[in-house]
């Protein structure tokens, strides 16, 4: 039983952790997602030594990544949704125009006719927007966390997995603690029939 308690304490300990790291280091992704793959290794490592479950521990790889995503990318959107500015600007140029890469960076330009000096990342090649289109964009006036869609924009949805994830975690490690409970009575059953058979 402590066993268990010990290590749904220390899920929920990765997910708060690794969030909080995220915010910490606002603009430097690489450092909560390795902080984060690290624990989440941690956790699927103490949970198949404390229970003896391969399948459970292959199944808690699922929680883990929604506690991964959800932690690294909580922080930025929380950023951006409490200090950021939006803006309604129109795309004037795309890095990626006349090659074959899905990398684009676009320019934009503000109602007043300025060129933002920060560029739209857009990785990808369906629904991309184009050159003319207008949008709604969400900076962060420090510049620590890189711009976004407004409509892409949802720190509330990122919780929503990170606390998914966690929840996940809590019921595969009760389960794997129940699970070892149960074999532990049956091997001391059994070990109890074998003596009384002698």
């Amino acid at each position: 039983m402590r066993r268990t308690v010990a290590l749904v304490i220390f899920g929920w300990a990765t997910a708060v952790g690794t969030a909080g790291i995220a915010y910490l280091t606002l603009g430097s992704e690489w450092i909560p997602i390795t902080i984060g793959v690290v624990l989440c290794l941690a956790f699927a490592v103490a949970l198949l030594l404390l229970h003896r479950a391969v399948w459970l521990t292959v199944l808690s790889s699922v929680p883990a990544l929604f506690v991964l995503v959800g932690a690294v990318q909580y922080a930025p959107e929380a950023a951006l949704e409490l200090r950021g500015v939006r803006e309604n600007v129109v795309i004037v140029a795309d890095s990626a125009a006349g090659t074959s890469s899905n990398d684009h960076r676009f320019t934009l330009r503000a109602k007043n006719g300025t060129e933002l000096e920060e560029k739209l990342g857009y990785r990808g090649d369906v629904w991309v927007p184009k050159v003319g289109d207008r949008l709604d964009v969400i900076r962060d006036p420090e510049s620590e966390v890189p711009m976004e869609q407004a409509d892409e924009v949802d720190a509330a949805e990122r919780m929503g997995g990170l606390i998914a994830g966690t929840v996940g975690w809590t019921l595969i490690a009760v389960l794997a603690g129940w699970r070892g409970h149960v074999r532990r009575r049956r091997g001391k059953g059994e070990s109890l029939l074998l003596q009384l058979a002698y």
